[in-house]
C-alpha cells in the first residue's frame, strides 16, 4: 500500500516521497486515514514503528486551510516526556509544513532553555510541542493560551505517566477546549494509559501493532564475556567491525562516563548522553551523532525511547536493561523503516539468567557467542 493511497494532499505525498517514505508502516497505514477522518485515535506500537510521521502528516494536511493563528494561541498541542523527543517531533513538523504553507510554524517548548526566549518566540506558532512542566510555566506567565487547540497529541504516553507527569497532564487537559481531536500514542497499554484513554478519548479508532511486526529487520547477537572484559570487547567490535555509528547503552550515568572515557583514551570518538549533562550538551551530542560527526554515543535509557536516528546501523547493550520491554525499546533504535540493523549484547555470566528471561519474554532466540574466544589484546 503506497502513501498515495492514504488520502494525503498531493503536496504532502510528494514531500513524504522526497523524505524517503514509500510504503507506510503498519501504524501509519491505519493511523493516517483515521486521523484524516477526524477520529480520536489510540495507537499502541513500540518506538521505531513510525508513530511520529503517522500523526504529523495528517495534522499538517488538516492545517492547509487555516489562516495564521492568533497571537500566542496555537491550534495543535503535542505533549511529550523529554526535551530530546520534543525537538525531534518539532523537526518532523518543520520538514513537512513548507509543503503545505509557509505561513505556519512549529515551536518546541522544553525546560533547560531560556523561558524568556520561548516567551518571545512563541508568537504565532500554530503547533507547540512541549514537555508538561515548561508548558505550565509559560501558561502561568500568560505567554500561551490553549483555548484555540483543535488537536491534542500525547506521544509516548506511558513514559510520560511513568515519569510522574500525570498531575501536570491533568492540569493541561482541564485548560483545553472540549471540542477537539485527541490522539494518544504509547508503546504499552499500561493501567495509567488506560485511565488517560477513558478520560481523554471519545469512541477512538484503536490500533495495536504487535511488537514482532516491527522487529524483523533487527539482527540480534550476544557475547558471553566476563564483566571486566566488556570494555576491551566493545572497543574490539567497534574497531574490527569498522562500525561507524554505534549507540551504546549502559545502566548508569557513572558507567556511561567510564565507557566514554575509555573509548576516547583508545582514540575512538565518543560522547555521553545522560540526565546529569546540561540540555545544551545533550542536544549537541545527539546532533553530532545523527550527523555522523561522532562515532559512538553512550547513553543511559534516556535514549531508549522516542528518539529517531535514521538508518542507525548498530546498537550495543554494554549492560542489559532491567526489563524485557526496555530491551525491546533499546534495540528498536536500529532496524527502522525497513532498514536492517544489528543489536549486540555483552552478557556477563551473572546476567545470563536475566538474558534468558529477556529472550523468553520477547519470543526471540538470540545467538550467543563466547567473547573469551576473541583476542582483544591492544583494545
Amino acid at each position: 500500500m503506497p502513501f498515495t493511497s492514504l488520502g494525503l494532499a498531493p503536496a504532502l505525498q510528494k514531500a513524504a516521497a522526497a523524505a524517503g517514505f514509500s510504503n507506510p508502516t503498519p501504524i501509519q497505514g491505519e493511523a493516517i486515514p483515521a486521523i484524516l477522518a477526524g477520529n480520536d485515535v489510540l495507537g499502541i506500537a513500540r518506538t521505531g514503528s513510525g508513530k511520529t510521521a503517522g500523526y504529523v502528516l495528517p495534522i499538517v494536511h488538516h492545517l492547509r486551510s487555516i489562516e495564521a493563528p492568533r497571537h500566542r494561541e496555537p491550534v495543535v498541542l503535542v505533549l511529550v516526556p523529554t526535551r530530546e523527543l520534543a525537538h525531534q517531533v518539532s523537526k518532523v513538523f518543520e520538514s513537512f509544513l513548507p509543503a503545505i504553507t509557509p505561513r505556519l510554524s512549529c515551536l518546541a517548548i522544553t525546560g533547560g532553555s531560556s523561558v524568556n526566549t520561548q516567551m518571545r518566540t512563541i508568537g504565532r506558532a500554530a503547533i507547540v510541542v512541549a514537555t508538561p512542566g515548561r508548558l505550565l510555566e509559560l501558561i502561568g506567565k500568560n505567554a500561551v493560551k490553549l483555548s484555540s487547540i483543535t488537536t491534542l497529541v500525547l506521544d509516548e504516553a506511558d513514559k510520560m505517566l511513568h515519569l510522574g507527569f500525570k498531575d501536570e497532564v491533568d492540569r493541561i487537559l482541564a485548560l483545553l477546549p472540549a471540542n477537539r481531536q485527541n490522539l494518544l500514542f504509547s508503546a504499552t497499554l499500561s493501567e495509567p494509559v488506560k485511565h488517560i484513554r477513558q478520560l481523554l478519548l471519545r469512541d477512538p479508532h484503536v490500533i495495536e501493532i504487535p511488537e514482532d511486526e516491527t522487529a524483523d529487520t533487527i539482527h540480534q547477537i550476544a557475547y558471553l564475556v566476563p564483566e571486566i572484559k566488556k570494555g576491551p570487547l566493545l572497543r574490539y567490535l567497534i574497531k574490527h567491525g569498522n562500525l561507524s555509528q554505534v549507540l551504546v547503552f549502559a545502566s548508569s550515568t557513572a558507567q556511561v562516563d567510564r565507557v566514554v572515557n575509555k573509548l576516547i583514551k583508545n582514540k575512538i570518538e565518543a560522547g555521553a548522553m545522560h540526565s546529569k549533562l546540561s540540555p545544551q550538551t545533550r542536544l549537541h551530542h545527539l546532533e553530532q551523532f545523527k550527523a555522523g560527526e561522532m562515532r559512538v554515543l553512550v547513553s543511559t535509557d534516556l535514549l531508549a525511547r522516542g528518539i529517531d536516528i535514521d538508518f542507525l546501523p548498530c546498537v550495543i547493550n554494554y549492560e542489559l536493561p532491567r526489563s524485557p520491554k526496555d530491551y525491546v525499546h533499546r534495540i528498536g533504535r536500529t532496524g527502522r523503516a525497513d532498514h536492517p540493523g544489528d543489536a549486540i549484547s555483552l552478557v556477563s555470566p551473572e546476567e545470563m539468567d536475566h538474558f534468558k528471561l529477556i529472550q523468553k519474554k520477547t519470543g526471540k532466540r538470540v545467538t550467543l557467542l563466547h567473547g573469551d574466544a576473541i583476542d582483544v589484546r591492544g583494545c
